[in-house]
């Protein structure tokens, strides 16, 4: 008995620490600002470089690919470690919303396999032209399926395009256990907007 209040005890210090003396969730806050800077980093290097970059999401983390013209196929990113595999903090997790459509996300996700197929090479190539036959850049470019895991082993979700073009997304890091949460999500003008930590109904 003495040990699980120990643990309660440890635990409610950890969450006390973690919020700050504010009440501010400082651990969100920063998971949320270094998701940003990073989605920042890569447009403006995608950019530079004309590469179509996308972020694949698990349940506790994320990593970033890129479109491989030459394999027409997905890849982790592994040449700049800033774009690395993140995971997550103990007690966050992430929520993804595509095109107004709940994903399911498995941790899964963040292992690599190996080279992908090469779903959506030839709707890859219409969309960087312009012509995308009126489909969601999410469905064109071979993005992960809402509801199931990809054919292409690094499909990301989330599309960041050399052009500044991203589908529609809200991505939410949240601590469950606090009912706390925080966003970045696109705008219809293709900018990356943040939220501030705000506490979910019990």
């Amino acid at each position: 008995m003495l040990v699980v209040v120990v643990i309660i005890g440890l635990v409610a210090a950890g969450a006390i620490l973690s919020l700050g003396a504010t009440g501010r969730d400082r651990q969100l806050e920063q998971e949320r600002d270094r998701l940003s800077a990073l989605i920042d980093y890569v447009r403006d290097r995608g950019a530079m470089m004309t590469t179509e970059y996308g972020i694949r999401c698990g349940e506790h983390g994320y990593r970033f690919v890129y479109y491989d013209n030459r394999t027409l196929s997905w890849q982790p990113e592994t040449l700049d470690d800033t774009l690395r595999e993140r995971r997550l903090p103990s007690g966050l997790d992430l929520q993804l919303v595509i095109e107004g459509r709940p994903v399911v996300l498995d941790d899964h996700a963040l292992d690599y396999n190996g080279p992908g197929g090469a779903p959506g090479s030839q709707a890859l190539a219409a969309a960087q032209s312009g012509d995308t036959g009126g489909a969601s850049a999410s469905s064109d470019l071979g993005a992960a399926s809402l509801d199931a895991p990809a054919v292409d082993d690094n499909a990301p979700q989330i599309m960041l395009l050399s052009n500044g073009d991203t589908n529609s997304f809200v991505l939410t890091i949240e601590r469950p256990s606090a009912h706390h949460s925080i966003t970045v999500k696109s705008n219809a003008d293709g900018s990356i907007s943040v939220g501030d930590v705000v506490q979910s109904p019990l």
